[in-house]
């Protein structure tokens, strides 16, 4: 049996193990071979692993330093496969991002400074960077507190997280196509590569409400079919080439907000609804309703860009941005998450 060291940890309402990058293989197969045996891929419960048979929590995070003069870290995001031998690292996962600051305080990559220290931190990903500001009184990670974030039980301390250069992060362009509207398969969608590249939606033209559970959307087969056809469409017009084995682009049905918010959606992993909303997801959306022509935009009449909530499945994500002058390149994005470390030992592989 191998050991390795790792940490298990709740990044806003995901779930992923954390490892420090000098404790695997630099061969990448080796590593994707071994991170498999860890998260038990194979079986639809990851029965022989520490994978949670969800996608929302068969994740890993590898963490080192980064030899970037912006960054103090660099993070390696990966979605593992739970039935398939796939550990996918073409997209990022902001919910996991969370809990990147505090893990690496806590492993001494990162200096405390104040009763708060700002880890900065390079998603190798999508060559992005974010700042991540965590809490830090009396000299160590706090993790209890009194912020709540929707699909989350109870109250944490709050995690800040900044991305100063998310545009493009995958295709080079906010709207890969060229275009603010494009039609596949006689649904018009919005494809935004912000944070994480997306097809934005439009609910009704997929004959649903876009307020339905996630049980509803994912039983109907005729529904998730279409849904699937289209984000390969969007996909290769994208530039992403065939994406029937990839994660990314995410598609995500809108329609008009009803609690008050901005906009409402239903987020898809991209075969599974989300149960709240990925950060990444939201940071795209959040954007979508800046430009005049997005499918969104028929349900807005106007923007507070500095608090762009979107409602979801378990309650709303609000979104800041802060548009520079080279927009929308320079346009970053604020949140507030938490993250909790739940464990931390030895995993053994076969």
């Amino acid at each position: 049996m191998k050991k390795i060291p790792c940490t298990l940890m709740r990044g806003g309402t995901s779930k992923g193990v954390f490892l420090l990058a000098d404790s695997l293989p630099n061969d990448i197969q080796q590593r994707d071979k071994l991170i498999l045996a860890l998260m038990g891929s194979g079986h639809a419960l990851q029965i022989d692993g520490i994978g949670g048979g969800s996608p929302q929590t068969s994740k890993v995070a590898i963490i080192g330093p980064s030899s970037h003069p912006d960054a103090d870290i660099d993070y390696l995001f990966a979605q593992v496969s739970i039935m398939e031998a796939i550990v996918d690292t073409a997209p990022n996962c902001g919910n996991i991002l969370c809990a990147v600051g505090p893990f690496a305080i806590e492993k001494g990559l990162v200096p405390i400074h104040h009763d708060t220290t700002t880890v900065r931190i390079r998603n190798v990903n999508t060559n992005t960077f974010i700042n991540s500001t965590v809490q830090t009184p009396n000299g160590e990670v706090n993790y209890l507190g009194e912020t709540s974030i929707a699909g989350v039980p109870g109250y944490a301390a709050p995690v800040a997280l900044t991305f100063l250069n998310a545009c493009g992060t995958k295709t080079g362009k906010l709207l890969p196509t060229g275009h603010s509207i494009d039609t596949f398969d006689g649904v018009e969608v919005s494809c935004i590569d912000m944070a994480t590249p997306v097809v934005l939606i439009d609910a009704p033209q997929m004959n649903k409400t876009g307020y339905e559970t996630a049980e509803q959307l994912e039983t109907d087969s005729e529904f998730m079919q279409k849904l699937e056809a289209i984000r390969i469409k969007a996909g290769a017009a994208m530039g992403l080439g065939d994406v029937s084995k990839k994660v990314i682009p995410k598609p995500i049905l809108v329609s008009p907000a009803i609690h008050g918010g901005t906009i409402n959606v239903r987020y898809f992993m991209p075969h599974k609804c989300h149960g709240a909303l990925a950060v990444t997801g939201a940071i795209a959306i959040a954007t979508s309703t800046l430009l005049p022509d997005s499918i969104v935009k028929q349900y807005i009449d106007s923007v507070d860009m500095k608090n762009i909530a979107i409602e979801h499945l378990s309650g709303m994500f609000e979104v800041s941005l802060t548009p520079k002058s080279d927009f929308p390149e320079g346009l970053q994005a604020s949140i507030i998450r938490t993250a909790r470390k739940l464990f931390e030992g030895d995993a053994f592989i076969p």
